[in-house]
């Protein structure tokens, strides 16, 4: 893109400045034209009383016009360049102007408790199933904008620090987390389901293959603790045998006894192992350790940097392309979930309730954060970026004091003259 492309107004931002542009002209047509009315009906006034009347308004309003042209052009730069003290505020007062409107902003719309009040009437579970249900019904145009917005945010935001914020993340969010107490509960749900009952099954069936793929190994530690005389009558192969059979049995015993002793002994010992998830302060500290190890240990890491990138990934050929997105069984299991948000009363007060929270939470750990990016944003604009901006925001608006202006003027002048006329 060359700079006179990135110079050129765009989309929306440039329709607004055309439009400012063309109230400008007008305007300022409208005050020329008033001076010359004035100049003809100055002209013309000896020749009837009538144009008197004509050259108050006339007068009145170049009068209001050019008043109102000072004060709209006084906002922005100096009036024909011409320094006069308390104008150009804009771009004079950019810094205070970015302050000002980013404590507004964490006043009135960052504030926990209005995002708390507001987020109430906010049905996010429903709104997300709607979208999932159907992505491409009546929303098409947001739906695409949307995407463009997300993935050019994406692509422009530095990687190399966004994945490593967002890993620090995910690992200081890890840290913080009580993991034992939720390892307890986890087990314990899956035991009151009975499908702890596989995980033994899979434990009984590994140990039966252990053994088989290491029967020598037995045999030999047997031959080693053996003496000669039990060598010499060949016990220590016999013992060998009874050793590996019994243990045979015993797997091929627990495997088909759901209400085996041993089977019994591991449900205890499952059992256990809850409690002191829960309420053993030495195993917690045990499970901290081991997690605050496994976060640390660089294979983790090297994890989280492909978990990163797949999901950046994901996020930009989901963006670029939202319509891939609900293909195939993927997009069959996103519509499956939006029917259950759209239905599920539990799960869409459990969804909305932790919407709720998170934004809550976001406003109040970030707002100061939001008010100085904003007025850091704002302060790093030249004086021309935010002039311009600005004057385009409200160009139309202000053109229109002008011209209005320009006819209550003449409306007054008018006025006065009928009355000192009459009078």
């Amino acid at each position: 893109m060359t700079s006179t492309d990135r110079s050129r107004p765009l989309g929306r931002l440039g329709a607004a400045e055309d439009r400012g542009k063309a109230m400008r002209r007008t305007a300022t047509a409208m005050l020329f034209l008033m001076a010359g009315i004035f100049v003809l009906a100055h002209n013309m006034e000896e020749s009837h009383a009538a144009w008197g009347f004509v050259r108050a308004f006339a007068e009145a309003a170049m009068v209001g016009g050019l008043a109102d042209w000072f004060a709209v052009t006084a906002l922005f730069r100096h009036p024909m360049g011409i320094p006069i003290p308390h104008t150009a505020i804009v771009p004079n007062n950019k810094d205070r102007i970015g302050e000002q409107l980013a404590w507004f902003l964490k006043d009135n719309f960052l504030t926990p408790s209005i995002v708390a009040r507001r987020m109430k009437r906010f049905d996010v579970a429903g709104a997300i199933g709607t979208f999932l249900t159907d992505p491409s019904g009546g929303e098409g145009r947001m739906r695409q904008g949307a995407s463009r917005l997300v993935a050019m945010i994406l692509e422009s935001l530095d990687d190399e620090r966004l994945g490593g914020t967002t890993k620090q993340m995910i690992a200081n969010r890890l840290r913080e987390l009580d993991i034992a107490p939720l390892l307890g509960q986890s087990i314990e749900a899956a035991m009151q389901e009975n499908r702890h009952v596989p995980v033994i099954d899979g434990i009984v069936r590994w140990a039966a293959n252990i053994l088989d793929s290491n029967e020598d190994i037995v045999r030999a530690m047997v031959h080693e603790r053996a003496n000669n005389f039990m060598r010499w009558l060949a016990i220590d192969d016999r013992l060998s045998d009874s050793i590996i059979n019994g243990l045979r049995r015993l797997l091929v015993q627990m495997e088909g006894d759901p209400h085996h002793p041993l089977r019994d002994q591991a449900n205890e010992g499952f059992v256990r192992l809850i409690f002191d998830l829960q309420h053993d302060p030495e195993m917690r500290a045990r499970v901290e350790q081991f997690k605050s190890e496994l976060i640390d240990n660089p294979a983790v890491a090297d994890w989280l940097d492909g978990l990163w990138e797949q999901a950046r990934e994901a996020l930009l050929r989901a963006a670029r392309n939202p319509d891939s997105a609900m293909d195939g069984r993927f997009g069959d299991a996103l519509r499956e979930l939006g029917h259950t948000l759209q239905n599920d009363a539990d799960l869409k007060r459990a969804i909305n309730l932790f919407a709720r929270r998170a934004t809550v939470g976001a406003v109040a750990d970030y707002g100061d954060s939001i008010v100085k990016l904003v007025s850091d944003t704002v302060k790093g604009w030249d004086a021309k970026t935010i002039t311009d901006r600005v004057e385009n925001a409200v160009s139309r608006d202000l053109q229109y004091i002008r011209m209005n202006g320009t006819i209550v003027g003449g409306l007054v002048g008018l006025t006065i003259h009928t009355l000192i006329t009459i009078l």
